[in-house]
C-alpha cells in the first residue's frame, strides 16, 4: 500500500504541472498586463513598463512559467494579487476552509439521500416508488445549478422569508447553497446505487440468502450494499472533486465567501495570480480526493490489493 501511494503521489506531479501550464498559457494569451491592470490605461508607458518588469512580465513566456513553478516549489510563493498587492496565499487560506466546509456538507447530503433513494429504487424495482425515484434523479441531474439557486432564494428567502438571502458561514447559511450544490451529485449517486444494487441483488449468494429466510434488511445492508459500495465510492469520490470545482457558480449566486466567489471576482478584475492559484488548489484537491478514494477501496473490500 505504501509503495502504491508513493507511486500515485509521483504521478500527481506531471498532472499538476500540466494543469499549471494550461492555465498559465490561457491567462498569458488573455489581453492585458499587470501594469495596465493595476495602474489603469491613463498611466504613462514608462510606469506601466516598470511595473511589468517588477512582476517579471517583460520576460518570455517559458521563463515566466518556470519562474512561477520555481517560486511555488522552492519558496512556496503563489504570487501577489494585482488588486490587493498582498500574497495570494492569504486569500486562499482565508477562503478554502469555507469552500471545503460547503463541499463536505453538500457531499454528505448527496451521499445520504442518494444512497437511500438508490436502495429504495432497487429493492422496489419497477414499482411506482422506483419510477418516482428515477424521475426525481433525472430532474435533479438536468436542472442548472444557477437556476436552482435563484429559485430556492426566491421561494425561501423572498416569498417565505424563512432563510437569509445572503449566505453566512453558519449552518443556516449553508442550507440553500448545499441544497443547490448537492442536487446533481445526489442524482448521480442515486442512479449508480440503483444500478449497482440491482446487479448485486441478482447474484447467486443473495438469492440463496433469500431462499434460506435471512432477514431482508440484513441482506440489503450487510451483503448487497457492502458489495455494491466500490462503485458507489468511485462515483462519490468523483462527485466530491467535481463539487470542489463546481461550487464556483453556486458560491457567486449566494455570495458564499469561498474560492468560487474569489475566482470569479479575480477573473472580472483580470487578477491572473489569484485565478492561477485558485485553479491549481482545486486541481490538487481533486487529485488528492481520488487518491483517498483508491485507499478507501482497501478499507471497504480487503480483497483488493495494490502493488
Amino acid at each position: 500500500m505504501t509503495k502504491y501511494v508513493a507511486k500515485r503521489l509521483l504521478y500527481m506531479i506531471p498532472v499538476l504541472l500540466g494543469v499549471a501550464f494550461l492555465v498559465f498559457s490561457i491567462l498569458s494569451l488573455t489581453p492585458g498586463d499587470p501594469g495596465s491592470i493595476i495602474l489603469g490605461i491613463t498611466a504613462s508607458k514608462e510606469d506601466i513598463a516598470a511595473l511589468n518588469a517588477e512582476f517579471g512580465y517583460d520576460k518570455p513566456f517559458l521563463i515566466r512559467f518556470f519562474n512561477y513553478i520555481g517560486d511555488i516549489v522552492f519558496h512556496f510563493n503563489l504570487g501577489v494579487s494585482y488588486q490587493s498587492r498582498q500574497p495570494v496565499i492569504q486569500d486562499i487560506v482565508a477562503r478554502f476552509p469555507n469552500t471545503l466546509l460547503l463541499t463536505v456538507f453538500s457531499m454528505s447530503l448527496s451521499a445520504l439521500i442518494g444512497i437511500l433513494l438508490g436502495i429504495v429504487s432497487a429493492v422496489r424495482q419497477y414499482s411506482v416508488l422506483d419510477h418516482t425515484c428515477v424521475i426525481v434523479a433525472l430532474v435533479f441531474a438536468s436542472i442548472p445549478g444557477f437556476w436552482l439557486g435563484l429559485m430556492l432564494m426566491l421561494i425561501f428567502c423572498v416569498i417565505l422569508k424563512w432563510l437569509p438571502i445572503t449566505a453566512e458561514v453558519s449552518f443556516v447559511g449553508m442550507i440553500l447553497p448545499s441544497l443547490t450544490l448537492s442536487a446533481r451529485s445526489l442524482a448521480t449517486i442515486a442512479r449508480m446505487t440503483r444500478s449497482s444494487m440491482l446487479e448485486v441483488m441478482s447474484q447467486d449468494y443473495i438469492l440463496t440468502a433469500k431462499a434460506q429466510g435471512f432477514n431482508s434488511r440484513k441482506i440489503i445492508f450487510s451483503h448487497a450494499l457492502k458489495n455494491a459500495m466500490n462503485s458507489i465510492v468511485t462515483v462519490a469520490g468523483i462527485q466530491f472533486g467535481t463539487l470542489l470545482g463546481g461550487s464556483v457558480i453556486t458560491e457567486k449566486v449566494y455570495g458564499w465567501p469561498g474560492l468560487g466567489e474569489l475566482v470569479i471576482t479575480a477573473i472580472k478584475a483580470r487578477d491572473f495570480p489569484v485565478v492561477q492559484t485558485t485553479i491549481l488548489v482545486i486541481a490538487v484537491s481533486f487529485v488528492a480526493v481520488n487518491l483517498f478514494v483508491d485507499v478507501l477501496y482497501v478499507l471497504i473490500n480487503p480483497r483488493i490489493k495494490y502493488v
